[in-house]
């Protein structure tokens, strides 16, 4: 017996559109460029999910730097220090408190300079 495909076929080129929903022109209603275009964003989306670390470490970095900088000190000298007096500190954390408390900001400083 004959198989036909009509409710399948219709359900996937659904679940296609529905993810090209807000997209420019006959990407939203031609399922083979709707199909291209969203192949397309999830690539996009997956590299962009590990790109963002990266753009974030540097934020981090460049407000501790800014911060270490209005203290008398370098960034390079503040991790060196904070590696030399064992102080596990992340970057993340250290920009927070570079940004929201900077007088424990101020205390980490001045630890890592005596």
């Amino acid at each position: 017996m004959r198989v036909k495909r009509s409710v399948p076929a219709r359900a996937k080129h659904k679940k296609i559109l529905k993810l090209a929903k807000g997209m420019q022109h006959n990407r939203t209603r031609s399922y083979r460029l709707a199909k291209q275009a969203v192949i397309r964003s999830l690539q996009y989306s997956y590299r962009d999910r590990r790109n963002k670390k990266r753009d974030l470490r540097g934020l981090w970095i460049t407000r501790i730097n800014a911060a270490a900088r209005e203290l008398g000190t370098t960034y390079g000298k503040l991790i060196a220090g904070l590696k030399a007096a064992n102080i596990e500190l992340d970057r993340k954390v250290l920009s927070e408190l570079a940004v929201n408390e900077p007088k424990a900001f101020a205390e980490i400083v001045k630890s890592v300079e005596n």
